[in-house]
């Protein structure tokens, strides 16, 4: 993932050398740092890279309404397929998503679906995001303990809605207290996920693969 627009054109070339998906988006954090020109910049980049994703697209919710404003900016991207995003934020999620119907290219060819990765909000959102057709992805902070409302949030998420991740670089799971975080990680997301949903681990691993296969259906590195 991309989430800053200098390191846009480096995870280009990693994702072509790796063979792996690639996303690129602004994080919320970042979004002071771009050019005057990153739009532009990001519809090029998403037209010339088959199988790419839009991905931190600028929401979050202890941000002030400028990175908002990015966001929306983010949302009406006219790329040439339908692309999955991962936005931070709630209160105004379902919102702009409402507001731009499908913004990532209406009944253009192309990846189909749309998640909300590292989710950590309320119970009583999920089944709004579910209804505007969003993934939901947890990272490991479920596997903190006394995570009340990750472990609520989980079992309140459609098993076919349902995702996991290790939000790599950050978001270290427990009991890991410091290092890097990596992908190889998603290994101990999986089996806390597991246990919050009372299923057996090769059942969650096989349930989250599914849905990131869907998810993803169409796309090549």
């Amino acid at each position: 993932m991309a989430p800053v627009e200098n390191d846009w054109e480096a995870v280009k070339t990693l994702s072509a050398q790796e063979g792996v998906l690639a996303s690129f988006g602004l994080h919320p954090w970042y979004v002071s740092e771009r050019t005057d020109w990153w739009l532009d910049k990001l519809e090029t980049l998403l037209v010339a890279s088959p199988g790419a994703g839009v991905g931190e697209i600028g929401l979050d919710h202890a941000m002030d309404k400028f990175h908002a404003r990015v966001a929306g900016g983010n949302f009406s991207v006219p790329a040439q397929a339908c692309k999955p995003a991962q936005p931070d934020g709630f209160d105004p999620l379902p919102q702009g998503i409402r507001a731009h119907d499908n913004p990532f290219g209406k009944g253009r060819r192309g990846w189909p679906g749309r998640a909300l990765h590292s989710f950590s909000g309320p119970k009583e959102l999920i089944p709004v995001l579910e209804k505007l057709g969003l993934y939901i992805s947890f990272s490991g902070s479920i596997t903190s303990e006394g995570n009340r409302r990750g472990v609520e949030a989980i079992r309140a998420v459609s098993p076919k809605r349902l995702l996991i991740e290790t939000d790599s670089p950050d978001m270290l799971p427990a009991p890991m207290t410091e290092g890097v975080n990596e992908p190889a990680n998603c290994i101990i997301v999986n089996e806390k996920a597991a246990l919050l949903l009372g299923i057996g681990k090769e059942e969650m691993a096989k349930r989250t693969w599914d849905n990131a296969c869907r998810l993803f259906e169409g796309a090549t590195p």
